[in-house]
């Protein structure tokens, strides 16, 4: 059965960095606890908007070991193994058990891509050789392969995963999973990175969500999971409502696209707040500057979050 210290929210960490990108340890702290303080239910590091493509393995190291550090088992703490093939993803797994993770994120390998069975090959792999329950991130629109639904209840079920991560985007698939666990015992836990309609996967019986925008406001997203929780169906909506106004800090921005636009609205958002120092990116990406940083600044302030 999936465990419940699983759900709730559980944001996908940004990392925050120096001007000459070095871990920023100082702003780390800040905005783990910022979250924690709201009342988070968990912490995924080295996920997407963790840039974890972008991470050498020492940086990898890094961000693992004084985010453990910083959390001090405050709250279950996830982590993105991702890599492009399963020996890899294997070698950040074993590295992550070291330093004392609670649970593993793996995409489908993404750059021999082959088919649907060499996709549950990888997760029967990983299963067997690692000791942590693995969640599946499904994330097709950076690894090329959605993982059907029939695949991720047919190992849950078997006890391959013990979760999935539901970036894609699908919100069909992702009914129909949440209906397939139910009638399967709920042996796996579902969370939506679907950030924009959290309040439709907690109505279709979603276990939490893993939204980006939680690094930017926690604390509307604890207060719609706790609406969640009461039945209180008029609140998550309304909660959501508010969310989706503070998500145009991705659009507002002219002449930048992916990262730069996703996690550089995160990062210069979280600069305007005093919560980074700096919203710096990882290399190729640039920091939002100039008046892309003002129309941030402009949606902040007309959330009331400056």
């Amino acid at each position: 059965m999936a465990t419940t210290k699983f759900s709730g929210v559980m944001p996908p960490v940004v990392v925050p960095d120096t001007d000459d990108r070095e871990l920023d340890l100082v702003s780390f702290e800040r905005s783990i606890n910022r979250m924690i303080d709201a009342g988070v239910d968990g912490l995924f590091f080295l996920g997407s908007s963790g840039e974890v493509v972008f991470s050498t393995d020492k940086r990898r190291y890094e961000v693992i070991k004084e985010g453990i550090r910083i959390v001090d088992h405050r709250v279950p703490v996830f982590v993105g193994i991702i890599d492009t093939e399963t020996d890899r993803v294997i070698e950040h797994g074993r590295v992550a058990q070291e330093l004392g993770v609670d649970a593993l994120v793996a995409t489908a390998p993404f750059y021999a891509l082959g088919g649907m069975c060499e996709v549950e090959e990888h997760f029967r792999i990983l299963h067997e050789e690692l000791d942590l329950p693995i969640f599946a991130y499904d994330i097709p629109v950076c690894v090329h392969t959605k993982l059907p639904w029939k695949l991720l209840a047919k190992l849950g079920a078997e006890g391959v995963l013990a979760g999935v991560k539901d970036s894609s985007g699908d919100d069909v698939s992702f009914r129909y999973l949440v209906q397939e666990n139910e009638k399967l015992g709920h042996p796996l836990t579902l969370l939506t990175g679907h950030e924009i309609v959290v309040d439709g996967a907690y109505l279709g019986g979603a276990d939490g969500s893993v939204p980006g925008l939680a690094n930017v406001d926690p604390e509307g997203y604890v207060r719609q999971w706790k609406a969640a929780q009461a039945g209180d169906w008029a609140a998550v909506k309304a909660e959501q409502d508010k969310l989706n106004e503070l998500s145009h800090i991705f659009d507002c921005t002219d002449g930048v696209q992916g990262y730069g636009a996703g996690v550089g609205a995160f990062k210069t958002a979280l600069q305007l707040m005093g919560v980074f120092e700096s919203n710096q990116m990882l290399r190729p990406v640039k920091a939002l500057s100039g008046a892309n940083v003002e129309a941030i600044r402009s949606v902040l302030v007309e959330c009331g979050l400056l």
